[in-house]
């Protein structure tokens, strides 16, 4: 996961997908990371991403939303 500028990264675990949103598991500290913010979500073997929102944290838990691609 990396947030839109690229001011910070985290490595992490895929714990659940559906269509609408995912669960992750975080590796590391989220302590004074905005997750409120979009970031994107960043496959280890290629271009894949999505644009996400927190929904919910629990200590290294979060679960995201996948923002609407065709909201304007």
């Amino acid at each position: 996961m990396m947030d839109f500028d690229g001011t910070w990264r985290r490595e992490c675990a895929m714990m659940d997908v559906s269509g609408s949103g995912v669960l992750l598991t975080v590796n590391g500290s989220v302590a004074g990371l905005d997750l409120k913010e979009f970031f994107l979500l960043l496959s280890s073997t290629g271009f894949v991403y999505r644009r996400c929102e927190l929904v919910r944290l629990n200590g290294e838990q979060t679960g995201h939303a996948f923002a609407n691609r065709s909201a304007k």
